[in-house]
């Protein structure tokens, strides 16, 4: 099976010190990967990088056959293949608080992807239900609960229809019930056909819902 995700050591440092070094792992479509190690090993550092949001020094990131090399990252212009294909939920779900669920859903769609405000509330609200959280759409992040706009943040990141999700800490706010479910929820996005990589400290979930699991060794 051909990787959606191939990284290809991968080296990140940062004032002098190698926040990461020789990471090499790939993804493939129906895949779900689970990135663990303590805090301080680049989890999340190279989730940034496989979404192109920090630059690299060291190795190669692949995404469906884009390519990312070490140096500064490229401009945004030149990264609307990656932007189509990636999507990225944050650990702190980064939901824009002046939005209500529904314009946090479709923000990027009316002004990156430039779609009628209609086909994007279209599409706002069958992933909002596919999630479970639809009955939210009108209220403001503030009002959610910690699962909740963990439901939002995965609509927002898979309203452009990515083949590859990445998640940072995906568990850290939610109790087992909700944990439970969250891993049936992946199970079917990898199920559909994504790739999925995660980053957890949870080594239960991970075991459970991952298929693969890579662990990280101490700086």
């Amino acid at each position: 099976m051909n990787a959606l995700l191939s990284i290809e050591h991968l080296g990140v440092r940062y004032d002098g010190r190698d926040v990461l070094k020789g990471l090499s792992l790939e993804v493939s479509r129906g895949e779900i990967v689970a990135l663990m190690g303590p805090s301080g090993v680049g989890k999340s550092t190279a989730l940034r990088a496989v979404a192109a949001l920090l630059a690299f020094d060291a190795g190669r990131i692949v995404v469906d056959g884009f390519a990312l090399s070490p140096g500064p990252v490229p401009p945004e212009s030149e990264l609307v293949p990656l932007r189509r294909r990636v999507g990225l939920v944050f650990q702190a779900h980064a939901l824009f608080e002046h939005l209500n669920v529904r314009d946090n859903v479709t923000l990027a769609l009316r002004h990156v992807w430039n779609k009628a405000r209609t086909e994007a509330d279209e599409t706002a609200t069958r992933l909002l239900e596919t999630l479970d959280v639809a009955p939210r759409a009108a209220a403001w992040p503030r009002q959610l609960s910690g699962g909740e706009a963990q439901r939002v943040a995965i609509a927002r990141a898979l309203a452009p229809d990515p083949q590859l999700l990445l998640m940072d800490e995906p568990t850290a706010a939610l109790d087992p019930a909700r944990r439970s479910a969250l891993g049936a929820t992946l199970r079917n996005l990898a199920g559909q056909g994504r790739a999925l990589l995660i980053a957890t400290h949870d080594a239960e979930f991970a075991r459970a819902f991952s298929d693969r699991v890579l662990t990280l060794p101490p700086g």
